[in-house]
């Protein structure tokens, strides 16, 4: 199905949205080592990975890609997941990254950065099947942005791969659009707690 977004006025225009917000993200990268735990010492933040290639979620197994919604992958600065090296990967964000990561938070584990799908940057498609919509999935490199820095619209009509899901964007004025077309609400990353991830889930 057509992407219900509003249009990109051109592949030109995509491309210098994309640069300019990868300007943005990499300034905002010194800040997310500090938020994250990182220091002046903690070295160069990681940058995101590509996601295809028949990786299995982390967190219930699932290959990432064969699914719609968004995607998200988070770096450790001493530890790895289990089969693999960093970074850990995940194809939901409501039922795979944050569940993990809060797991392993728990666990002491230090993460060095959180990217997930930035879908203020990929031309995104919605879909219906069954009387739901879907969001489409991305799992280039280049389709990843920093987590920290996102409005995640929540309590939308749109679904991920496993149903609610956070849908980021690195826009708040595409968040914003989003949220009047496909109603629901904006959150930020400080916003998804446990105890918020649980009752959101449950709702």
């Amino acid at each position: 199905m057509h992407d219900d977004s509003p249009p990109h006025d051109s592949s030109m225009g995509l491309l210098t949205r994309r640069a300019a917000t990868k300007a943005v993200s990499l300034g905002a990268l010194a800040a997310l080592a500090g938020c994250l735990g990182g220091g002046s010492n903690a070295g160069p933040t990681p940058e995101p990975v590509d996601l295809s290639g028949g990786k299995e979620d982390d967190q219930g197994g699932m290959v990432i890609g064969l699914h719609a919604g968004p995607n998200g992958q988070v770096f450790y600065r001493d530890n790895a997941p289990e089969g693999h090296d960093n970074p850990a990967w995940f194809h939901t964000l409501s039922m795979g990254l944050f569940p993990y990561y809060f797991k392993h938070r728990e666990q002491g584990w230090e993460a060095t950065a959180v990217y997930v799908t930035d879908y203020s940057t990929v031309d995104y498609e919605l879909s219906t099947e069954g009387g739901d919509t879907f969001i489409s999935t991305h799992t280039g490199a280049e389709t990843f942005g920093d987590a920290t820095e996102m409005a995640y619209v929540v309590e939308s009509d749109v679904l991920g791969g496993m149903g609610k899901d956070l849908i980021p964007f690195s826009s708040e004025s595409d968040a914003d659009e989003f949220v009047a077309e496909h109603g629901g609400e904006t959150v930020s990353f400080d916003d998804v707690t446990p105890e918020w991830l649980s009752g959101y889930m449950r709702s």
